[in-house]
């Protein structure tokens, strides 16, 4: 009797196995008869099957490339905030030193590199507290420039 269960057990499961073998079959003679409709109706490049499947990987793509810009920004941030320590801290110890030798020293306003440096990181940080302001996201720590970019960075 426990041989009658188990027999009556596997019947079930075949047909079960048999049931599923033969809806995968019939679905791939549907995909294969829409996949011919489409081919003859539409000319290949405007198969909306292929159409689909390419706006599925330009998502997926997307996906990608938005979390390779953050990123990228904030790795830009990472070097606009070092270089600015460093180079500061560098023409800070200058005027140190160039006071200590009583040696005139050059303002920041008249040295051109960096005025072009103080530029270009305050045309980012613009760029950036822009950005959040349009989206009206802007808290109250608005002076750190990391906290802006991630809030700034491209937005879902």
């Amino acid at each position: 009797m426990a041989l009658d269960r188990l027999h009556q057990h596997h019947q079930a499961a075949d047909g079960l196995t048999n049931l599923f073998t033969k809806a995968n079959h019939d679905l791939s003679v549907v995909q294969y008869r829409l996949e011919k409709e489409f081919q003859q109706i539409y000319p290949d490049s405007a198969n909306p099957m292929k159409l689909a499947l390419r706006i599925k990987k330009i998502r997926d793509d997307i996906s990608t490339l938005k979390e390779q810009c953050r990123e990228v920004l904030m790795a830009k941030q990472d070097v606009i905030d070092k270089a600015r320590t460093v180079l500061v801290g560098n023409r800070n110890m200058l005027h140190k030193m160039q006071a200590s030798m009583g040696k005139p020293f050059v303002s920041d306003d008249d040295d051109p590199a960096f005025v072009q440096f103080k530029q270009i990181t305050e045309e980012w940080t613009t760029q950036v507290q822009s950005k959040i302001g349009e989206d009206g996201q802007e808290d109250a720590e608005s002076s750190d420039v990391n906290k802006l970019l991630f809030s700034a960075v491209v937005q879902e």
